[in-house]
């Protein structure tokens, strides 16, 4: 990621950012997320790319909600952007402008691209026109505006198009060229050259009289080199093989043999069908393309410098912005169209770091808006990090929702430092440095070490990692081993946390661990542990958390039911 250079994501480019792991990014479901937002593979990257790169600076959070929120609140805007972006990356991609020299291109290739760089200054004036939107609220926006206007009044771009209409002008005069051949004692042709560029073109007419009112008499032959404009044209069979050598080959025959009265000897006629062809004369057009880039060397200047002087620099940066715009315009598609089906999102508010460094109210897990018809069966939770709750322990029934909770915290600060729309009434906060997730690994990760020793060796590198500003999501660790060996190993970790003051959910079946959350509270660390419990309504899973003791001792029961142990579920098959 860069943040150089005209950007509607980066303010500035002081800024630290560290980047979310893979395993990270899949344990918050941000893959699924991505995918349903765009199924173009090149976009998912761009949106993934820029959503894990995290920082705890409050004005990039601020910066970016700000964007997103005219980008989401102008749709028309959004529709002729995205318009002019396919165009310019068109341009780029597939144009003339992905070429380097004119060497590689050659005068009549660039000739016939001239509208590409109309195209571009098209473009240049349409993005002015839309970013003058007068709804246009947010800095990075308006600097991008600034920016189109600068090229727009610069008095370089008037100078562009002065340039590009003289050069199609030129271009299209262009109706025929003059080449001239000399020749030596036995008249076999030992070089051409481009003579003239003329605007019109050479009337057709025979070759016998051609050669004839050229060669016939002394009078025919001309003491110089000028082209005085008599000598006539006729108009090659190009069915046949029409090479500048084939062409010169039978011009030349016809006049030794018309010097000669017809009688060639056999070692001047062979000279003269056998004339030798290099590669460039086995191709007329590749011929008096060279001899063209040769003689029009100064347009072909003219055409490479507006090519690198306004292309280069403006079409290229300007195209930088397509992947940003692409991450704020597929996120703002996805969001109007389940606002439209009643979900509930609101812009969050960076805060900077004091007591409470979290404060979601009526929030939910976004990835429910993926599989979920009816937003009213949406279950909305309230919670708060502060220095009285800076890690929970989350328990309760298996399948009640408590990695659904974690889930959703975790995406409540990556969509909202990423400046999108959060899902929550309202949600306030002290951005984090990043995130880290430990989730149970997938089975061919364990091989070597065993599940807990996998376990352990991950946990220790995300300690390492993680800072007072980071966020710790913690999902059934270390529940792979018996209770007493799980419950040691778990009870160390959230101590040292606490050392650490990190903001950390870790749901787990361990009651016993929220149970000793006053016990471990009594060191001094600045931070404190409590016990937050998914409710059970009447047995039923309410899908509800908030701060309590721990219901009971059920872990066992519940890591039963969840690796489908009990006795009716033993026998019910």
């Amino acid at each position: 990621m860069s943040s150089k250079g005209i950007s509607i994501l980066f303010p500035n480019g002081d800024a630290k950012f560290v980047q979310m792991s893979e395993s990270a990014f899949h344990d918050l479901g941000l893959d699924s997320i991505c995918k349903a937002l765009t199924s173009d593979a090149k976009e998912q990257r761009y949106i993934s790319g820029i959503i894990s790169n995290m920082t705890a600076d409050a004005d990039t959070a601020r910066f970016r909600q700000e964007v997103f929120a005219d980008i989401l609140n102008l749709p028309q805007l959004r529709k002729k952007i995205t318009e002019l972006f396919d165009k310019l990356e068109f341009m780029k991609s597939f144009g003339s402008l992905a070429k380097k020299t004119e060497e590689k291109l050659g005068i009549w290739y660039l000739l016939h691209r001239l509208d590409e760089l109309d195209d571009y200054i098209k473009c240049v004036e349409a993005m002015r026109e839309c970013l003058s939107d007068e709804g246009i609220k947010s800095q990075g926006l308006i600097a991008f505006r600034d920016y189109i206007g600068g090229i727009y009044e610069d008095s370089c771009f008037a100078q562009m198009r002065k340039d590009i209409g003289e050069l199609k002008l030129k271009a299209s005069e262009i109706r025929s060229v003059t080449i001239g051949v000399n020749v030596n004692d036995r008249f076999e042709a030992t070089s051409m050259g481009l003579i003239s560029v003329n605007s019109k073109p050479f009337k057709k007419s025979g070759i016998v009289g051609s050669f004839a009112d050229a060669l016939a008499s002394k009078g025919g032959i001309k003491d110089d080199t000028e082209w005085n404009g008599e000598m006539r044209y006729h108009e090659v069979d190009r069915s046949a093989n029409g090479s500048p050598a084939a062409i010169f080959q039978k011009g030349m025959g016809f006049l030794a043999m018309q010097q000669t009265g017809g009688f060639v000897d056999a070692k001047v006629r062979n000279t003269i069908v056998n004339m030798p062809e290099d590669d460039s004369m086995n191709s007329s057009t590749f011929y008096l393309e060279k001899v063209m880039n040769k003689m029009l060397d100064t347009l072909v200047k003219r055409l490479s410098d507006t090519l690198s002087k306004y292309v280069d620099v403006a079409v290229i940066n300007i195209s930088k912005l397509i992947p940003e715009f692409t991450y704020y315009i597929r996120f703002a598609e996805f969001i109007e169209k389940n606002m439209s089906a009643g979900f509930r999102f609101s812009q969050a508010k960076a805060v900077g770091k004091a007591d409470c460094t979290m404060d979601a109210r009526g929030f939910y897990n976004m990835r429910l808006a993926l599989s979920v018809e009816n937003a009213a069966d949406i279950v909305l939770n309230d919670l708060k990090f502060d220095s009285e709750h800076t890690v929970y322990i989350l328990t309760g029934a298996n399948r009640g929702g408590k990695t659904t909770v974690t889930q959703a915290v975790g995406l409540l600060f990556a969509l909202a430092q990423g400046g999108i729309y959060v899902p929550a009434a309202s949600f306030e906060y002290a951005p984090v440095d990043c995130i880290y997730t430990h989730f149970p690994a997938d089975e061919d990760k364990t091989i070597d070490l065993g599940r807990l020793g996998e376990e352990c060796v991950r946990f220790k590198q995300l300690y390492a990692d993680c800072t007072a500003d980071s966020l710790l999501l913690l999902n059934e660790s270390f529940s792979t081993t018996s209770f007493e060996e799980g419950y040691f190993i778990a009870r160390d970790s959230v101590r040292a946390i606490l050392k650490k003051q990190v903001r950390t959910i870790y749901n787990t079946h361990m009651h016993k661990l929220a149970a000793d959350a006053p016990e471990m509270n009594e060191q001094e660390s600045g931070a404190k542990v409590a016990s937050l419990v998914v409710k059970s309504d009447g047995g039923k899973r309410s899908f509800k958390v908030e701060v309590a003791s721990p219901e009971g001792m059920s872990y066992a029961r519940d890591i039963a039911e969840k690796y489908g142990v009990t006795y009716e579920m033993l026998t019910s098959g």
